[in-house]
């Protein structure tokens, strides 16, 4: 994989990266949170009523150019879990509620995340968005993973290698940052609903 500054540079100085990438976001999760909201009201709902706590749970995160922002999920977790707590590796941990254990396995905990597409403050497509604590240790080399919008959906989340660290898939988000272009975000997209589309039908 090449790693030059000027590969880096040529693709974030285009219109798509510097400005279409962030409108198609925009417009899209907007339809995107009009066709769940069903089911996002639905869910809250689930949480709500199942155990104590709020609906949503909320994060720091790193996003573009190291700016830091608070990420939106639906709570899964019992509300006694500490916030930065090892993440639960099967849903068999105790620490996952009885729905929390459907929206992880269906990736449905993450549809607030629309709203940080709106907001400017991800990306559908990018970087999984890393823990603050976590990113002070990067290297120079590793922070240009945050030229960009952190993502819902991204090459490192569709790989093999997602259930490693952020910091092992940087080799990934760094690949998808020099073949940034709107036909690639279209191709991880649809592999992103082919995905699960294929773990959820029965």
């Amino acid at each position: 994989m090449k790693d030059t500054t000027e590969t880096f540079e040529y693709k974030l100085t285009s219109f798509y990266a510097k400005r279409g990438k962030y409108l198609l976001d925009f417009f899209a999760a907007i339809v995107l949170v009009l066709l769940f909201a069903p089911i996002m009201i639905i869910i809250a709902v689930l949480v709500k009523v199942s155990s104590k706590g709020p609906v949503l749970f909320s994060h720091k995160r790193v996003g573009i150019n190291n700016r830091l922002f608070v990420i939106y999920k639906f709570r899964s977790l019992h509300i006694d879990t500490p916030s930065y707590s090892e993440n639960p590796e099967s849903t068999d941990d105790e620490r996952i509620t009885s729905i929390g254990k459907w929206i992880r396995k269906t990736s449905l905990d993450e549809l607030p995340q629309l709203f940080n597409v709106i907001k400017g403050d991800m990306s559908l497509v990018g970087p999984r968005p890393e823990m603050p604590f976590l990113a002070e240790k990067y290297k120079d080399s590793e922070n240009k993973r945050h030229l960009v919008r952190p993502g819902m959906t991204g090459l490192w989340q569709l790989s093999s290698k997602r259930k490693g660290t952020i910091r092992e898939g940087i080799p990934i988000d760094l690949e998808y940052i020099q073949n940034l272009t709107i036909w690639n975000d279209f191709k991880i997209l649809l592999r992103t609903f082919k995905v699960f589309w294929d773990d959820n039908s029965y």
